[in-house]
């Protein structure tokens, strides 16, 4: 295979269409959320598809009969459940008397986390392509979210736009134990942590339970959680029973449960990624209001895993400067944004000039906030 053979971009008809040890070949192993099975569960559970806005158009790029790239594409009807609000922009277009849906996202579906989407080693390639589908069927932009760092410079490169965000991440200064990294902080937030953690365990047991560990009913009581959560935040929860169901089967190892329990009850629940040197804090809930409950649940006994398992980083989701004071630490991310029309491109670019500078103040007052010992 020479660089000078022919490249050819072509859109597989579905996730499960595509060839899984190809798929995993570029993605890796590191991130559970870039797996063939993880895209494959969302498909067969019927979370994405054409009804709810996410159709999967997976894209590949081949050259001399190799597959060389991969991204997780699809064709939006909504900006629902991408978590990079750009719903401002569409009733811009729609004012000017455009249509800015469908767009072509390139995103793990209803998953704020950070990571690869341009996979394989010519990231470049998937960006071309991706512009080449915008243009050959008069989509208003492209859109990839969460991208990494070299990424959104290497889609920079190439004139799309690049936005900044603000997460919240625990990061491991090689503590041996929940207490070492309790060291860390100021003997105030020390004192604040430990009671938090004293009245949310008061009465309750927890279980942490892994791939097959995790049984039918413990899953039917995350699914109870996760619908109550996802009712109130987004008005109807994204993920299937389907999904749960297949998910364990699936996905295995890649699955951590963390339940609350009150007389062998389960009243509350944290579902997470396990992921190569990442813990992905993904959806919480609960039957029962218990004080600091969702902070033990979700960000001190997801530091108390990592730390026990190797593992050097915790994401915890979208937002959330409360996580600020619980030792999560401000960071920036990225998406990037393709839009061909050059008006709406300039005004596009103006605002994120300005907000990339509000959130570079932002990010430097959040780190003045963090409760670790200035020494």
């Amino acid at each position: 295979m020479a660089d000078h053979d022919p490249v050819e971009a072509r859109i597989a008809d579905s996730f499960a269409a595509a060839d899984a040890p190809t798929w995993n070949g570029l993605a890796g192993s590191a991130d559970p959320f870039l797996s063939h099975a993880f895209f494959a569960t969302l498909e067969e559970s019927d979370s994405i598809g054409e009804h709810s806005g996410w159709t999967p158009l997976p894209l590949l790029v081949n050259r001399a009969g190799k597959t060389l790239g991969a991204a997780p594409a699809f064709l939006k009807t909504h900006s629902q459940g991408e978590y990079v609000f750009d719903q401002g922009w569409a009733e811009a277009w729609a004012r000017a008397g455009g249509d800015y849906y469908p767009k072509l996202q390139i995103a793990v579906p209803f998953t704020p986390v950070v990571g690869r989407r341009l996979l394989g080693e010519e990231p470049e390639l998937i960006l071309a392509t991706a512009e080449a589908v915008v243009r050959q069927n008069e989509l208003s932009s492209a859109h990839v979210t969460f991208l990494t760092a070299e990424e959104a410079a290497a889609a920079e490169a190439r004139g799309w736009l690049v936005r900044h965000g603000v997460q919240f991440h625990w990061h491991s200064a090689g503590e041996r134990n929940f207490d070492g990294f309790l060291e860390r902080c100021s003997s105030r937030k020390r004192k604040v942590i430990r009671k938090e953690r004293a009245a949310a365990r008061e009465g309750l047991t927890f279980r942490h339970l892994r791939g097959a560990e995790i049984g039918a009913a413990e899953m039917d009581a995350m699914w109870l959680f996760y619908q109550d959560t996802g009712s109130r935040k987004w008005g109807r929860p994204y993920l299937t029973r389907a999904f749960f169901e297949l998910a364990v089967e699936r996905l295995g190892d890649d699955l951590l449960l963390f339940l609350a329990e009150r007389e062998g009850r389960p009243i509350a629940g944290a579902l997470n990624w396990v992921g190569t040197d990442t813990l992905y804090g993904r959806y919480w809930g609960c039957s029962e209001d218990v004080p600091f409950l969702h902070f033990e649940l979700c960000y001190y006994q997801a530091i108390e895993w990592a730390i026990a398992h190797g593992r050097g980083t915790v994401q915890a989701g979208a937002q959330g400067e409360h996580k600020l004071a619980r030792g999560y630490e401000p960071v920036l991310t990225y998406s990037a944004h393709f839009i061909p029309h050059a008006g709406f491109r300039s005004a596009v670019a103006d605002f994120l000039r300005q907000e990339r500078e509000a959130v570079a103040y932002e990010l430097e007052a959040l780190r003045a906030e963090l409760p670790f010992r200035k020494d």
